[in-house]
Parts: C-alpha cells; sequence; structure tokens
C-alpha cells in the first residue's frame, strides 16, 4: 500500500485487516494500534468491518446522508497523526482546548476527546472539500484558521 496515496480499495482493506488482526488478537503496527482505537470509537463501523465481502466495493452518496465510514476513520487517523506531530503547528493545543471544553454535565474525558476529534475532522474535511473544489492544494492557512474557529 502506498503510504502518501494509496488506493480506495487499500485504505478499505488496510482497515478490515486491521479489524480481523486486533480480533484475533495478533499483533498490531503502530498505525494499526491507532487505527483501533478509532474503530472502537465507531462502533457503529464494526458489523462493515465484519463484512468485507460485502462493503469493500460499497458506494457512498453524501448527497444521499449517507457517511462513508473509511473515509470518517482515515480523517481521523489523518487529524490523531497531525496531533501528534503538532502539524499544522497548534493543532495539538487547539486539541487540548476542544478537549477540556465538556459538552455537559455527564460528558466523560473519552466523549471529550471524541468531540474534539470530531470538530477537527470536519475542519479537515472542509479544508479538503475547498481545496478539491478550487483544484488547488491543501491550503495550510485556511486550514488553520478553520482550526483556531472552533476554539474561539
Amino acid at each position: 500500500m502506498s503510504l502518501y496515496n494509496p488506493s480506495r480499495d487499500q485504505v478499505r482493506q488496510f482497515f478490515f485487516d486491521t479489524w480481523a488482526k486486533f480480533k484475533q488478537h495478533l499483533p498490531l503496527t503502530d498505525l494499526e494500534k491507532i487505527a483501533i482505537e478509532v474503530i472502537q470509537m465507531h462502533p457503529e463501523y464494526h458489523a462493515i468491518l465484519d463484512a468485507p465481502e460485502r462493503y469493500m466495493q460499497q458506494q457512498y452518496f453524501p448527497e444521499m446522508g449517507e457517511t462513508n465510514p473509511f473515509l470518517h476513520m482515515s480523517l481521523h487517523l489523518s487529524v490523531i497523526e497531525q496531533i501528534n506531530i503538532d502539524q499544522p503547528i497548534g493543532i495539538r493545543d487547539i486539541y487540548h482546548k476542544l478537549c477540556s471544553r465538556p459538552q455537559g454535565q455527564s460528558e466523560g474525558l473519552q466523549e471529550r476527546r471524541h468531540r474534539a476529534l470530531h470538530e477537527l475532522v470536519e475542519c479537515l474535511a472542509e479544508a479538503i472539500w475547498q481545496s478539491q473544489r478550487n483544484n488547488t492544494p491543501l491550503d495550510s492557512a485556511s486550514y488553520l484558521q478553520l482550526l483556531n474557529a472552533r476554539v474561539d
């Protein structure tokens, strides 16, 4: 699998294989360990990951309200890696600020972390959409503005 530009099928196979290895208690790579954290945050995707023969070629249509679980989990992985290396500079601090703001009295740390990740995933998805719409590379400055708007 190309690390920098994997195909749709390679990404899906990565998630299917990682889930299968986890369920079989096989050793996981560092990236697979992060993927398992993301998968565990999304139990609604477990049935999909249990049926690769059914979902490998599944089409998802956002205009019909469908979320592509593989894209969603991939965005999570990207954001987690960005936080880990603090790139763009400041994303780690933004994430921690978002984590420190509970939405409700019963919201625990895990829920705050997941919510904060989702806020950052939305920013990344918006930045990617803008770059695709404008046929330009991802604009890091605009992405950082979207991120900062979440804590302002």
